[in-house]
């Protein structure tokens, strides 16, 4: 008996089959690789990546502006454009009521989201596809590139939100004293962008149709998140479900209520929104580290 053990023994002390049994299907599961994704270890590379984060970041921005002749202009007039358009088409054809608030300040403050959210996923998704040859000689977290894009969109917002502060002084309105809600709106809208933008960014890699879809998602977005017009449009008994898989509706939403109303966002779909952000954000992120192993030999 100890014979026939000792046999099925090899020098490395693994289990072998027996003479005549049939190969395994796989590895033993002692050698199966494991990734164990610590969050704390994942915050310490994230920090100590935010110099190339940077650098990635000003690269970005000087490849979009570079030769330029209205230069950051081009920030805010894609939002300028539209929310001219959302106002003759919306406010006058439409009637969509905002109460005593302009409704080019309405429509403008929702572009500002929206344009933050569409230029994160349309530059996010690209962000491995168009750095492999740097990701492939040079070691870092490879989550840093869709957030490389994210802080570029953010500064585009930072610019809009000036413009914002110019349209306030020509309507001679003021931001309401609840401005504060915007801190935990903020981070809800950061936490769902980046999700997206990690699982579209792996997603191209694999799958490059998905970057032929993103126009179309972005233009049926715009209409679909309440941007043109308020959440009260919404049936109020879809409203949560709307929300938890759009959380932007109740963001902005928030933000509208926030600064233009003087009132504080919904606390119900608000928390919603704060849950399905999270989720976004983990899911997105244990999908991206879980399929970043194979982009090497993918792409």
């Amino acid at each position: 008996m100890g014979g026939q053990r000792a046999q099925l023994i090899d020098e490395r002390g693994s289990q072998v089959a027996p003479p005549g049994a049939a190969a395994p299907v796989g590895p033993p599961p002692e050698l199966v690789f494991k990734r164990r994704l610590r969050p704390l270890r994942v915050a310490h590379e994230l920090w100590a990546a935010r110099e190339l984060v940077r650098a990635l970041a000003e690269r970005d921005l000087r490849a979009r502006y570079k030769q330029a002749v209205l230069g950051f202009a081009w920030a805010v007039l894609t939002p300028l454009a539209l929310c001219a358009i959302f106002t003759l088409v919306f406010h006058r054809a439409v009637k969509i009521e905002t109460g005593d608030v302009p409704y080019t300040l309405f429509a403008y403050l929702g572009l500002i989201v929206w344009q933050f959210f569409s230029n994160t996923m349309n530059q996010g998704a690209l962000s491995l596809a168009n750095n492999l040859s740097l990701l492939n000689k040079v070691y870092c977290p490879r989550e840093v590139f869709p957030l490389a894009t994210m802080l570029v969109a953010t500064v585009d917002m930072v610019i809009g939100v000036g413009v914002l502060g110019l349209m306030f002084l020509v309507f001679w309105t003021a931001p309401a004293a609840t401005f504060l809600w915007v801190v935990p709106l903020l981070l809800i809208q950061f936490a769902f962008t980046y999700g997206i933008a990690l699982v579209l960014s792996v997603a191209v890699v694999y799958l490059r149709d998905v970057r032929h879809l993103l126009p179309i998602i972005t233009q049926m977005g715009v209409f679909a998140t309440p941007v043109a017009y308020p959440l009260a449009k919404i049936p109020q008994r879809l409203q949560e479900v709307y929300v938890g898989v759009n959380p932007l509706g109740a963001v902005i939403e928030g933000y509208r209520r926030a600064l233009l109303y003087g009132e504080a966002p919904d606390a119900r779909l608000t928390l919603i929104a704060a849950v399905s952000s999270l989720v976004f954000l983990v899911g997105g992120y244990l999908l991206f580290k879980k399929l970043e192993t194979g982009i090497a030999d993918v792409a």
